[in-house]
């Protein structure tokens, strides 16, 4: 049987693996056959991690959302009660105690909110973020029609 001399083929594909793994650590990135190993581990955990990483922005968006909300009704409440008298907020329903009943007040008034875009509104403003809440509540009253 005749000798195959395959030449630099076997070694361009070792330095591309190594390429991948040149910043893995230890004989991750020194032996071939391990290199290869945490090639394909590395992709996995990419691939999955990128599903889970739009998983936990939208627990951690729901997260703030809740807190800030929670916020709002207390500052609201004692504000507006104590200094100026105002039932403006408090006899407001979209203004609710916890994040879910907000959602819940949003979808029944067919107002849909991006939840990353509330949070972002809440973390620079948080009483822009009230008032449009309120402007929204009292647009859906005049006009109940979907807009």
């Amino acid at each position: 049987m005749t000798r195959v001399k395959r030449g630099y083929i076997a070694r361009r594909r070792r330095t591309k693996i190594r390429v991948f793994g040149s910043t893995f650590q230890g004989a991750h990135s020194r032996l071939t056959r391990t290199i290869a190993q945490q090639k394909i581990r590395a992709l996995v955990s990419t691939h999955r991690d990128r599903d889970r990483k739009k998983r936990d922005f939208r627990r951690l968006w729901i997260t703030r959302l809740n807190g800030t909300i929670r916020q709002l009704e207390e500052y609201y409440y004692y504000y507006n009660f104590y200094y100026y008298n105002f039932d403006i907020y408090l006899n407001s329903n979209i203004l609710i105690n916890n994040y879910s009943k907000l959602i819940h007040n949003l979808h029944k008034r067919q107002l849909l909110f991006n939840r990353k875009i509330l949070v972002r509104l809440a973390e620079a403003d948080a009483y822009s973020l009230l008032c449009i809440l309120h402007a929204c509540e009292m647009q859906s009253k005049e006009s109940p029609e979907i807009f």
